[in-house]
């Protein structure tokens, strides 16, 4: 119940802070399925109980948040975890699999953090390896307006602000026979940071805009 009330709430508050533009809603599969995204502002997190109205929700969240007076009780009443983003943690990684088998929706950023330039940073293989593991696919996202400084100087003008999500197509990582696991791991990593990157404008693609991978999913017009 306190969850449900919790997520009405941030849906009014984004409402009223921002006009947020979906695209793409109508690709999401059925089922358990990660949303890998890139990282820009505070508000990214909450953009998921905005667009999605289902207790099943899936948000990891930075371990130094866990004992916050504030963010600490509102991520457990949001059924959140808390991960280690710095050490393995198995314990987080384990909930994920066993929420995301049963049908839950992952929304993750594979670079970890928020982005200090507001462009992709390098992705970590932690995604690739829970979509492998839980046998789900990988929706890439792009997530553009939410940079802390953009919401924060808005506000101060009493004015919204414009965030445009945009989904791209669902798609499952293929395992790579011959190659080594670390290896996969990275080349599974950078295809979705590169999935992500050709959702975004040029000036957010950051340290994948020249990678080859990323120009191949430009000229296929992957978006």
């Amino acid at each position: 119940m306190l969850q449900k009330f919790l997520s009405l709430l941030i849906r009014i508050i984004v409402s009223i802070i921002a006009r947020v533009e979906v695209i793409g809603a109508e690709t999401l599969p059925p089922g358990g399925f990660i949303i890998a995204s890139n990282h820009l502002g505070r508000v990214d997190s909450a953009l998921i109980f905005y667009i999605f109205d289902r207790r099943d929700l899936i948000l990891p969240i930075a371990e130094k948040y866990q004992h916050h007076p504030f963010f600490g009780p509102l991520g457990e009443a949001l059924g959140g975890i808390w991960l280690d983003r710095f050490n393995p943690d198995i314990h987080a990684v384990r909930q994920m699999m066993n929420r995301l088998k049963k049908g839950g929706v992952l929304f993750i950023a594979p670079e970890g953090t928020r982005s200090k330039t507001e462009a992709l940073q390098r992705g970590k293989p932690g995604v690739s390896f829970l979509a492998n593991k839980a046998g789900v696919p990988i929706v890439p996202a792009a997530l553009i307006g939410t940079e802390d400084r953009v919401i924060v100087d808005n506000l101060k003008h009493f004015r919204r602000s414009h965030i445009i999500v945009r989904a791209g197509k669902p798609f499952e990582l293929a395992l790579t026979p011959g190659k080594e696991r670390s290896q996969v791991l990275q080349d599974e990593t950078d295809e979705i940071m590169c999935r992500i990157g050709a959702l975004l404008p040029e000036k957010y693609r950051g340290v994948y805009a020249d990678h080859p991978r990323l120009k191949e999913l430009l000229k296929e017009d992957y978006a």
